[in-house]
């Protein structure tokens, strides 16, 4: 019914750019927010950074003037622009969406990618 894909993680220098990418396809109907968040290894998942169809965003303090992220839910797509990169940054980072089907229309829910792996070297 719904798949999330990313693309863009990769390995890159201490202080250097990246962008991520995760466009939704399938039977959505609307999109309420999209977002990211990442996870290591024997740790919880956490939230880097989400924006809603409004347009209103939150980040985690961990990234907060490093990170922008940006949408376009007429693509269903959204972007991560991760600038200033650190090594605390690496991370499989996961897309997610909050969204309503055209088959079930009464609530949102949550869809996630299989992740991408953004490694930052020292």
């Amino acid at each position: 019914q719904v798949q999330l894909v990313e693309s863009g993680g990769g390995l890159v220098q201490a202080g250097g750019s990246l962008r991520l990418s995760c466009t939704a396809s399938g039977n959505i109907f609307s999109i309420s927010t999209m977002g990211w968040y990442r996870q290591v290894p024997g740790k919880e998942r956490d939230l880097v950074a989400r924006i809603t169809s409004g347009g209103n965003t939150v980040y985690a303090d961990s990234v907060k003037g490093r990170f922008t992220i940006s949408r376009d839910f007429s693509k269903n797509t959204v972007y991560l622009q991760m600038n200033s990169l650190k090594p605390e940054d690496t991370a499989v980072y996961y897309c997610y969406a909050n969204l309503v089907t055209t088959t079930v229309r009464d609530i949102g829910m949550n869809y996630w990618g299989k992740g991408t792996l953004l490694t930052v070297s020292s």
